[in-house]
Formats: C-alpha cells, structure tokens, sequence
C-alpha cells in the first residue's frame, strides 16, 4: 500500500507517517497542496490522506484534480471543521471518505486500509501460490501450514509478486508499490530484499528473476 499524505503540521504529518508506516504503507509527505498535486503526478498512490486546509493549492482544490485526473486514486480528507455542510461539501468534491480531527489513529489506519483494498482491483481476501499463504489483512504468511516471519518490505513485495497473479512485476513498480519517494532508484534494495524473501520461503524457490525486468512467482 502506497500512501500520500498532506499535511502542514510537521508533527501531525510525522506522527502519521511513522504509524502508517509501522503499519506497513510506504508513506510519501507533502506538506503544502501544490507539492501534493506534484507527488501525485509523478507517483502512483493507492491512497491520498489530505488535510483540507492546506498552504498553497487548498485541499479543497487538490481533492477536485485527483478526482478529474485520477478517479481511482482514493482520497480520504482530513479536517477540522464538524458541520453537516462541511463534510458534504468534501465527498461532493470527489473525496471517498471523511475524517475528523481530533481522530484515532487506529480508526484512520483502518480508513486507510478499506480504501486502499477498493483502490485495486478485486482480489481474494487470502492469495495462494506455491504452496504459500498470505492474508493481507492479518498481515500473515504460511508455507505448508508453517508461519513465516517477515520484515514488512519484505511482506509487501511477496504481496505484490503473489497479487500479479504470475505476471512479471519490474523492480520500478516494487519501487513504487512498496517503497517511497526517498528511496535510491538506482539502489539494489530490491535485489536484497527479494534475496531475504527467498531464503525465509525455503524450498523449492517460488520467486523467478526476469533478467533485466523484474521478478514473478
């Protein structure tokens, strides 16, 4: 899950950036409108946390271009303000869902992660291949039966492989998907994560590398 969120408050953005993370999502961070609208031009995002008071583009003005630009890009808005006509005025911009501040973290988390399933395309609840399990929502993976521990890059790029069905993924798109914006394009993370992955899953191996185009199961 890959999440923008848009926030001016430097210690509410990292607060809810570290959760979210913590929470497995590779979180990138804007803190004004224009900045937001310019990570969500260049990075693909399943999910958009956008505070509607924001610095430079309004929230308000953000939410109308990802509806027009990217309908399938979720976005669930952030605010202050408590009144009826308020949160109307929100979903009718385009907004999927409301949230107001003061919030619980867990109930955003939970938010997140609803829109974040409806963002993709229908998939089973539980993925299944090579013997392997993974529930996404319980965060666990199964071999034969047997738990496998793994660290959370590790979870979300067999979730990637396991959710492509056996199409090839590239490491740009698990770049993408389950890192964020401040990773090194040109580092070879996703090489030694892939490498821990395959030696957690055991034998047989489950995950084929596509010379210079990515990995499959």
């Amino acid at each position: 899950m890959r999440v923008l969120l848009a926030e001016d408050h430097p210690g509410v953005a990292k607060s809810i950036a570290t959760g979210l993370r913590r929470h497995g999502a590779a979180v990138d961070v804007a803190p004004d409108g224009g900045q937001a609208l310019y990570l969500a031009r260049v990075h693909p995002y399943d999910v958009v946390v956008l505070d509607r008071d924001l610095p430079e583009v309004h929230g308000d003005d953000v939410c109308r271009a990802l509806n027009s630009e990217q309908p399938d890009t979720k976005v669930l808005m952030l605010t202050a303000s408590r009144t009826t006509d308020d949160i109307v005025q929100g979903l009718s911009l385009g907004a999927d869902d409301y949230l107001l501040k003061p919030f619980r973290f867990a109930e955003l988390v939970a938010r997140v992660e609803a829109l974040a399933r409806r963002a993709g395309s229908a998939r089973p609840a539980v993925l299944e291949s090579h013997s392997i399990s993974l529930d996404p929502a319980k965060r666990t993976v199964t071999r034969d039966g047997e738990p496998i521990d793994l660290a959370r890059k590790e979870f979300g790029v067999l979730h990637a492989l396991m959710a492509a069905g056996g199409d090839v993924v590239s490491t740009e798109d698990l770049l993408a998907s389950v890192w964020d914006a401040n990773v090194d394009p040109f580092s070879n993370i996703v090489r030694m994560t892939v490498m821990k992955l395959r030696r957690k899953l055991g034998e047989p191996n489950a995950i084929e590398t596509v010379a210079g185009v990515g990995y499959r199961m």
